[in-house]
């Protein structure tokens, strides 16, 4: 009995750190982080740095440089990405480089930044 109650506790305890883990597209989007220098900025865990923190970016009001609020949604990341001088966000004086990701590149480094929030 009391191996069947520890090991549905185990299992229990699995299930609710399974929100944790990322989706393969999203595990891409963190590698990518990494081996496209985004980290250098963003942090490796998108804690920020030179660059705004991307962790806990989606949902939040974020400040850009000319005094307008926007709130960051799928759009506004994937714009950031894609023209990441289309939006700048206030506070931050080195510019984020143009970049060549494919359009597969940038959904992966979106639904990390989503994903990992």
């Amino acid at each position: 009995m009391r191996i069947v109650i520890a090991f549905t506790m185990v299992l229990a305890l699995s299930a609710c750190g399974a929100s944790d883990d990322l989706s393969p597209l999203a595990e891409e989007g963190k590698d990518l982080l990494t081996s496209e220098g985004c980290a250098a900025c963003h942090g490796s865990e998108g804690e920020g740095g030179i660059g705004p923190a991307l962790a806990g970016l989606p949902g939040r009001a974020v400040e850009l440089d000319d005094g307008s609020i926007v709130i960051a949604d799928t759009a506004y990341i994937r714009r950031g990405i894609v023209d990441p001088g289309a939006q700048i966000t206030a506070g931050y004086e080195i510019r984020m480089p143009e970049n060549t990701l494919t359009e597969a590149e940038v959904d992966a480094i979106v639904a990390w930044i989503e994903e990992s929030s």
